[in-house]
């Protein structure tokens, strides 16, 4: 036994039983090993010896501190799941050296974005959340975790972001600068190309046809157009993407414990809910300093800054609010709190037309009225699903046809947008579906496709990045010619994906790609290295999930090291296991273990296994970032009053 002290004391079981690994266990195994040194690679490729990106000099615009962050931040998730332990201090490294570096261009300040949106931000500081569970905390985690979220609680001085009375963000641009309310040409800049094959952000832009659904950013005229109309219409009030700004209220208090964050995520959420209900049902896109809807617009409730019309529609409207309402169920262990999003997905799919033999739903509101009808996405109901495991939720799935094979799994050819089955490939996530199924007893060979499918995708990255298309060194040309694309290069190149890793051995969902905390129905820590992840050589599998129960298979593939870890009950330590029953590979009950803990302790012995099935009570205790072993919190720095 290892000389620490847990939290509690927590029960122990040992498995006895000699296994032959099955093949996802031996699949697993290969994926961390494969994963492990593809990561060195990419990290090689990519970065100097202190953590910055090996790029050009300068940069423009406000756009694009979220893109390095992106392309690194799995290599701090991977540590979380079992990964190599330099992956620690490398992922800490290179978020300070992004930092740092992305400080020098003007982008950041205080080591936040200067301002830019909830869409960006929260793709963003995803690689700060998978920092939080990769622990334990230092003094500067805790700090930043807490300067970030008074950003957004009206705490700041310098980053009035929050207006407490109004209970609204007072900007779709927001940061350590504070509220923009006025953008530039300059702002801009790097994103003119690119828009020039959407649609407008306006319907009545001068000289430019909205129907066309195109709008040409880089004809100078209609661009300072844009620009005056964004300032007028846009910038200043409230969005619904602003909701993904929960997230960063939920780190801090995973990180700290204290309820001002909770409470501001809370109520934030809550005076949409209020919005929403004033607007008869269907959430507004834009609400003024005042609090009134539509002020800026002409009274209307859609056209604001990533909302109803322009760019994405539905797809940043439905997005944040999931993300706000799944962060509210964990930090209050209140299924009502997802009633938002089970509304707005309600009424969309009342909205519904049939179209071509299939149902479609709209995507999109002009002053014309509802378009841009497209199928429903499946995705969103199965995040709630997950949350709730209520039959309401399980019915807003399965009322979506199945017009592909639910499945098929995919093995992501680019971050974006699958053609063949429409799925959201963004961060080369793509098999939310099928992982529904299996997780449903409906696809049991999941396991081991979707692993085979992680391989192939990594084998495909490291081909990418390995050509001169991958060389950073030649990207300089990409900008001198005004194509900003190689902002985007890390990610695309980046081989360290693997949703498989995350989906069977979380029993969870991979995050939402837009700023989603990652969830998960347990997670491990390895007792002998006194660090997160499943210890060398072990592999596991959510095999089911209940509303009050989880069935986990553990396999030492090792024949020769014997291990030991403890099982948490939910990411963040928010569920409580209360009796665990061991089982045989017969399936065949041995044992029944009271628990009534969010640890257990588990020993594998080499080349055994063991199969638990624990009864729980979810979101019953008071999520954190902690690990199992008591720690002292060091106390908060406290700098000059001048």
């Amino acid at each position: 036994m290892n000389s620490y002290q847990f939290n509690r004391k927590s029960v122990q079981i040992k498995s006895s039983e000699q296994v032959t690994p099955p093949q996802w266990a031996i699949q697993q195994q290969l994926l961390f090993q494969t994963l492990n040194q593809a990561a060195q690679e990419f990290i090689e490729r990519y970065t100097h010896a202190d953590g910055t990106l090996i790029w050009r000099s300068d940069w423009p615009g406000m756009d694009g501190s979220d893109d390095p962050y992106e392309g690194f931040m799995n290599l701090a998730l991977l540590y979380v799941l079992g990964g190599s332990a330099e992956l620690h201090e490398q992922s800490r490294k290179i978020w300070d050296g992004i930092t740092w570096q992305w400080t020098e261009y003007g982008q950041i300040h205080r080591e936040f974005d200067r301002y830019y949106d909830w869409m960006h931000h929260g793709e963003g500081y995803l690689y700060l959340y998978f920092l939080g569970l990769a622990g334990p905390a230092t003094p500067k985690d805790r700090q930043r975790a807490v300067r970030f979220a008074n950003m957004y609680t009206g705490d700041d001085p310098d980053a009035q972001n929050y207006d407490r009375e109004k209970k609204l963000i007072r900007s779709p641009l927001t940061g350590s600068m504070g509220p923009r309310f006025q953008v530039t040409e300059e702002d801009w800049s790097t994103h003119r190309g690119i828009l020039d094959d959407y649609l407008a952000p306006f319907e009545d832009i001068p000289g430019v046809d909205f129907a066309s659904q195109k709008c040409p950013w880089s004809d100078d005229e209609t661009y300072k157009q844009i620009i005056q109309m964004m300032n007028e219409r846009m910038n200043r009030g409230d969005v619904p993407l602003n909701l993904n700004m929960t997230s960063l209220l939920a780190n801090a208090f995973l990180h700290t414990g204290d309820e001002r964050y909770r409470d501001t995520a809370i109520t934030y959420l809550a005076a949409w809910e209020e919005r929403t209900r004033e607007n008869g049902g269907i959430i507004p896109d834009n609400i003024g300093l005042s609090g009134e809807i539509g002020q800026n617009n002409d009274g209307k409730w859609w056209g604001g800054y990533y909302g109803w019309r322009w760019p994405h529609g539905f797809l940043t409207i439905i997005e944040p609010i999931t993300n706000a309402c799944m962060n509210a169920v964990m930090l209050t262990g209140d299924m009502k709190k997802l009633q938002l999003a089970r509304e707005q997905l309600d009424r969309n799919w009342e909205l519904r037309q049939l179209q071509d033999d299939k149902w479609v739903v709209p995507y999109k509101h002009f002053d014309s009225g509802w378009t841009d009808y497209r199928e429903a996405n499946p995705q969103y109901p199965v995040y709630l699903w997950f949350m709730s495991m209520a039959d309401e939720d399980l019915e807003r799935v399965e009322r979506i046809p199945k017009n592909h094979n639910w499945n098929d799994v995919l093995v992501p050819r680019m971050s974006g947008t699958d053609k063949k089955t429409g799925r959201n490939t963004k961060h080369y996530i793509g098999n939310m579906q099928p992982w529904y199924q299996y997780i449903r007893g409906l696809n049991p060979d999941y396991p081991e496709q979707i692993l085979s499918a992680n391989y192939e995708l990594i084998g495909n990255q490291l081909a990418k990045m390995r050509s001169p298309e991958g060389d950073p060194h030649n990207w300089s040309q990409q900008y001198s010619e005004g194509d900003f694309s190689s902002i985007h290069a890390w990610q695309e190149m980046c081989p360290i994906y693997f949703e498989g890793l995350v989906q069977l051995t979380l029993g969870a969902p991979m995050h939402n790609s837009h700023g989603g905390l990652q969830h998960g129905r347990v997670r491990y820590f390895d007792v002998g290295a006194k660090r997160p992840g499943l210890p060398s050589g072990v592999s596991a599998l959510v095999e089911k999930l209940t509303s009050d129960s989880v069935t986990l298979h553990l396999v030492n593939t090792s024949l020769f090291d014997d291990q030991e870890m403890i099982v948490q009950a939910g990411m963040f330590g928010e569920h409580r296991f209360m009796q665990v029953e061991l089982m045989n590979q017969k399936g065949e009950v041995t044992e029944s273990i009271n628990v009534y803990d969010k640890h257990i302790q588990v020993l594998l012995p080499a080349g055994t296994g063991i199969t638990l099935q624990a009864s729980m009570e979810r979101y019953v205790n008071q999520p954190t970032y902690n690990m199992p072993w008591a720690g002292e919190h060091q106390p908060m720095l406290q700098g000059r009053v001048q």
